[in-house]
């Protein structure tokens, strides 16, 4: 019989809807039961393509005997931390200073006011390595709670006192200037990896917010250092096991320092974030390489990820089915020798395996291998890897795919948007801007209410009850900015406005300018959280600065500029000491140098080539965080071309900072110098 998570949108939770545990989502409810019951609150927060979430599901969630116990003695809540990111980082606070490292399954015991007295990650049904079993740490918890509950009430209310009274180091509402930004790159240096591109050991994490910052550093000093950590670490990820080498697409980290091993799930903001990296890495220097990860990461989210509604999925797992039943993580995407040998005959599987790195030994578990590309490109007759590849790839596609989360989330999404729009611009795939649209349109349609407030995710076309946190109206702002400006639309940018007006009315603190993970009128949790670091994407704190130093280029508004330098004071606070977790913020930072330049581009129609040409070499400039507008004098879509004729009847481009404007050009070579300077 389904218990109450069958009613939900979140794919996380129907999961766990046909388990015997008397599953509760997180509502108030909830904690009414556990007050009128008595009993305390077993918290678990995990999330779809969590490989250990799975295991635990399997071993206890699914278990009768324990499901009774956690039944009988605890009001038990499911957290999909993907739907309530506010929830988890409340609680991963709490885990990661009591225990000093954190992780998913979060497992999170709480008094009836949801405040938390004991805490863990994954445990094994039975004791392993110095670790408890579920049910000890379950019997423990009911014992304290029973015979010591004043004991336990003060424990809480400790926990509850010493997390309100943390503080971000936020350093004052000025923004870094040259000299932080030069102690953040000298930072960085520090902790590369030369031998094998990426920051620190394993496991590894795509530093892509760090890579964007190289970038613009680049762009606007010129230092050469600072680009080559960019192409490096690019290039060692491309030709790692950690991306798709048959089908495109990133896994979300590596478990080595090679990137040979990646934990195999597929995660939609690591692509959107990947994509935009490697078109602005070939932006800046023309590499084939980034080219093809570009569009492959591109494509790779269109096909695979692309709902019926538009939007994209969420993720892919790490598991899937071994054939006999079994879940086990990679197995759709490893490969041994005979395996190479019963595909493709044994002349193409000895070049498939030198080519990919397939080894007897093997680089994963039980003799098989990661794909790979240990070899430079040409060793191999291009056309012979091609069809190898092809065949390969199909293949793959008879075994059991990896399962899917087919929940939008609109973070997440925004993302995206701002990756497609831009990658189909650069290489002329409108398909790719068109995938784009299609995702902004859902968001507009479904997730948007009346008031322009966001509705954090949806699932089947229909909108989840959670509301959008900070990152959700950020990022879906990028995303609807880059949209503008590649499309010529100017609803993007008005739609970018309503959200942005949400974000300095209900999560900016008046006084000091820092930002809040949650709206001031959002649900009243026992800490509202704010953290200004990066971690898998962008924090919604670095997200808005830069979203609102954006749109304050192409509109002129004095607000969102004087709200975004503010944000970007905590970056000049940490992006000294700990540049690789405010790797975007060091990036709004340099645009925020730079100007950020504002690009004006006019011409009698937006089909008209020389316009069309004016406008892709705006688009292709490097100037740190430029943005651009493009239309007909007329149109009045676009403030920036408020006042900027034709010259001679000609198209033209108008370079500006600040509303103030170099002379206008008509020629795409003069505009493509004066974006590289």
């Amino acid at each position: 019989m389904p218990n109450r998570l069958a009613h939900e949108t979140s794919p996380y939770l129907l999961q766990h809807a046909d388990n015997p545990v008397d599953w509760w989502p997180w509502a108030a409810e909830a904690f009414e039961e556990a007050r009128k019951s008595g009993k305390p609150v077993l918290l678990s927060v995990g999330y779809s393509s969590c490989h250990w979430c799975h295991v635990m599901a399997h071993e206890s969630f699914e278990d009768q005997e324990t499901a009774d116990y956690l039944n009988a003695h605890f009001v038990n809540i499911k957290v999909d931390r993907e739907e309530r990111p506010d929830v988890d980082a409340v609680y991963m606070e709490a885990v990661q200073a009591a225990t000093g490292q954190g992780g998913w399954p979060m497992t999170v015991f709480l008094t009836p006011d949801a405040e938390p007295f004991y805490f863990g990650t994954y445990f094994p049904p039975t004791p392993r390595s110095g670790m408890p079993s579920f049910r000890q740490v379950l019997e423990g918890v009911r014992s304290a709670w029973v015979d010591r509950r004043d004991e336990v009430a003060e424990v809480a209310g400790k926990i509850v006192r010493d997390l309100a009274g943390r503080e971000i180091s936020y350093g004052g509402p000025e923004a870094p200037g040259e000299q932080e930004l030069a102690q953040a790159l000298l930072g960085l240096t520090r902790e590369y990896d030369p031998q094998r591109g990426g920051f620190g050991g394993a496991p590894k994490f795509p530093p892509s917010m760090v890579i964007e910052f190289l970038l613009r550093h680049h762009a606007r000093t010129g230092a050469e250092g600072a680009l080559q950590m960019a192409q490096d670490t690019c290039e060692r990820m491309a030709r790692g096991g950690i991306y798709d080498q048959l089908a495109g697409g990133f896994a979300r980290y590596s478990v080595d320092r090679d990137w040979v091993v990646p934990h195999f799930e597929k995660m939609l903001y690591d692509n959107a974030l990947l994509c935009r990296v490697y078109a602005h890495l070939w932006r800046a220097t023309g590499s084939e390489l980034a080219r093809r990860v570009a569009l492959e990461t591109a494509d790779f989210m269109v096909r695979e990820l692309r709902t019926n509604e538009g939007g994209f999925a969420s993720a892919l797992d790490a598991d899937s089915d071994d054939g006999t039943g079994k879940h086990v993580e990679g197995v759709y995407y490893v490969w041994t020798p005979e395996q190479l040998r019963e595909v493709l005959g044994d002349d193409d599987a000895e070049l498939a395996a030198r080519h990919f790195g397939v080894t007897e030994e093997g680089t994963f578990e039980q003799g098989s291998s990661v794909l790979q590309l240990p070899q430079q490109d040409g060793l191999f007759d291009a056309e012979k890897v091609a069809s190898v590849r092809q065949r390969l790839l199909d293949k793959r596609g008879e075994r059991p795919a990896p399962g899917r989360d087919d929940k939008i989330v609109a973070a997440w999404n925004g993302l995206a948007i701002a990756a497609l729009a831009e990658t189909g611009a650069y290489f002329d795939r409108p398909d790719l801007v068109d995938a784009a649209l299609g995702a902004a349109d859902l968001l507009v349609r479904l997730h948007l209410d009346d008031h322009a407030r966001i509705a954090r995710t949806s699932k089947d076309g229909r909108v989840g009850a959670n509301a959008g946190v900070l990152e959700d109206y950020a990022d879906v702002a990028e995303g609807f900015l880059a949209l503008a400006s590649v499309t010529g639309e100017g609803v993007w940018l008005d739609f970018a406005g309503f959200l942005l007006d949400h974000v300095l009315a209900r999560f900016v603190d008046e006084e000091s300018g820092a930002l809040y993970d949650t709206a001031a009128d959002a649900e009243q949790l026992i800490r509202r959280p704010q953290d200004p670091t990066d971690n898998a994407a962008p924090s919604g704190w670095t997200a808005a600065a830069g979203a609102l130093l954006s749109y304050a280029a192409q509109t002129g508004a004095e607000p969102h500029r004087t709200a975004a330098e503010k944000a970007l004071g905590v970056v000049k606070a940490l992006g000294p000491r700990v540049p690789r977790f405010i790797g975007w913020g060091l990036a709004v930072a340099e645009a925020n140098l730079d100007g950020p330049r504002e690009v004006a581009v006019v011409g009698p129609t937006m089909d008209d080539p020389a316009t069309k040409a004016l406008h892709h070499t705006a688009l292709l400039g490097t100037a740190p965080g430029a943005v651009v507008a493009a239309g007909t004098p007329e149109s009045g879509e676009f403030p920036l071309l408020v006042d900027r004729p034709l010259q001679q009847g000609e198209p033209a481009a108008y370079v500006c900072r600040n509303f103030t404007c170099d002379a206008p050009t008509t020629d795409p070579e003069r505009l493509r110098t004066a974006l590289s300077r």
